[in-house]
């Protein structure tokens, strides 16, 4: 479609579409010389720039299914997460090729693209494996929810381990649009890029869209929207954007159904989603992971929310997460947001721990912001003034920084005394 356009911006390279399809041909030829078929596993152990591109597509151009690994795990972690791969790319894959590989000229949609693990935020990861129809169907819902210009430059700073940086990718891809790769989150020179104007779009957690209103970003022209996602919003940090300039777009998804559900609260026009009885939110549609489906025919999330009369999804939290204290249930991102607008509260985690007296008692673990201060009775009395008793933490713990995965969410299951 567009052979000059910019494919890709990194650190180490920039790259047009004839460029990544012949470093795409490339690849796939070395992979066959390695003794890789179509259908075969194919370990990504490789930073976040253009080499890892080129082996990402060169495993779809032979048909082989990439299987990205985080470089910050450790040995056991790494070849939980590797079984079943036949190869495992470490170094540019360059060099010498097979001449006869099967290249592809076409994907059966139904066929598996890419296995990508989950966060593992509340149990361990998850391998999920994500068809050529599902990247398809998620980046034209993408499309359609946030607009598309044939100029648009998509800032991916999240792990590519993680289906939120994969999806920039690949969406970039489809749409014949850039993607510009960052190695990693450096918030000044996050900032300092998209307030050139060189960035129309950018994903960002709510930790890190902090830092980049921390790094001084204000009032950035060329920014289209800031998809913020992966966790509870703090409605002090929407404020901070929006006196700052920055136009936030809310994003609610998941692993399972390949990124984007809900964008700026409606879902996408190829998703469907409704409410269990219990509360819980259900997905179905052409984004969902096949194997994610139960036998009803919906992927069960294990995140609560509603659906109001305009058809906009509210997320209230992870059921996993519930506090059941003294017969109530309480839900952590509720109390999280009363604590996180204190003036002197940078981030915030709460959690339940075993109580004789309560079942379960609510705990707060609280990181305070350079130069500010504030005591467990500053914020009991600050969380009594704005919620019902039995939501207000039983205890206070102060922390330096809180368990986050590499793409910004919280691990609450690692929270302990």
């Amino acid at each position: 479609m567009r052979p000059d356009a910019t494919a890709l911006r990194s650190a180490d390279a920039t790259l047009s579409y004839a460029e990544l399809d012949a470093g795409a041909t490339v690849a796939a030829r070395r992979l066959s010389a390695l003794g890789v078929c179509p259908g075969e596993r194919v370990g990504l152990a490789l930073p976040a720039l253009a080499p890892f591109v080129l082996a990402l597509h060169g495993c779809m151009r032979l048909g082989a299914v990439a299987v990205p690994l985080d470089l910050r795990l450790i040995a056991a972690e790494r070849a939980s997460r590797s079984a079943g791969c036949v190869a495992i790319v470490e170094q540019p894959l360059d060099g010498e090729g097979d001449p006869d590989a099967p290249l592809l000229a076409e994907h059966d949609l139904d066929a598996t693209a890419i296995v990508v693990h989950t966060s593992g935020t509340t149990a361990d990861p998850t391998a999920v494996e994500l068809t050529y129809g599902n990247w398809l169907w998620s980046a034209l819902g993408s499309a359609v929810a946030l607009g598309s210009d044939e100029d648009e430059r998509w800032l991916c700073t999240l792990p590519l381990s993680h289906v939120g940086g994969l999806s920039i990718l690949l969406r970039s891809t489809i749409t014949a649009t850039t993607a510009v790769l960052h190695d990693g989150f450096d918030a000044a020179v996050a900032a300092r890029e998209i307030a050139t104007g060189a960035i129309t779009l950018v994903s960002v957690v709510p930790t890190t869209l902090a830092r980049l209103l921390d790094a001084g970003l204000s009032h950035p022209g060329a920014l289209r929207a800031a998809l913020v996602g992966g966790g509870p919003i703090p409605a002090v940090l929407l404020e901070r954007a929006a006196v700052a300039g920055v136009p936030v777009v809310t994003t609610y998804g998941l692993t399972e159904a390949c990124s984007q559900v809900a964008t700026g609260a409606g879902p996408l026009f190829c998703t469907r989603v409704k409410i269990a009885s219990d509360g819980e939110i259900l997905v179905a549609g052409p984004t969902v992971a096949p194997r994610a489906r139960a036998a009803d025919g919906w992927l069960h999330t294990g995140d609560l929310g509603s659906v109001d009369a305009d058809g906009a999804l509210r997320v209230t939290g992870r059921a996993a997460d519930t506090i059941v204290t003294g017969g109530e249930n309480v839900a952590p991102a509720e109390v999280e947001a009363v604590l996180a607008s204190h003036p002197a509260v940078a981030d915030v985690a709460v959690h339940g721990e075993p109580d004789e007296r309560w079942g379960e008692r609510i705990v707060a673990t609280i990181v305070l912001r350079p130069q500010r201060s504030a005591s467990s009775e500053d914020l009991d009395g600050y969380c009594r003034a704005r919620i019902a008793r039995y939501k207000v933490p039983k205890a206070f713990r102060f922390s330096l920084d809180l368990p986050r995965t590499g793409s910004g969410k919280l691990l609450r299951r690692d929270l302990e005394e």
